[in-house]
């Protein structure tokens, strides 16, 4: 489950980039970081909590 959450975050963080640099979409933009940056942190946050 956890290496499933970093897929999902590298993959947002690939879309976020895309659409900074290609479209411009500011909304859409700023949704899909904060998203990435959730999954990135509930990774950590589950990976802490297994190891007690």
């Amino acid at each position: 489950m956890r290496s499933l959450l970093y897929i999902v975050a590298v993959i947002l963080i690939i879309g976020w980039l895309v659409g900074v640099f290609a479209y411009s979409a500011t909304g859409l933009i700023h949704a899909l970081l904060v998203i990435a940056i959730i999954a990135f942190l509930l990774g950590i946050i589950n990976r802490g909590s297994a190891a007690i």
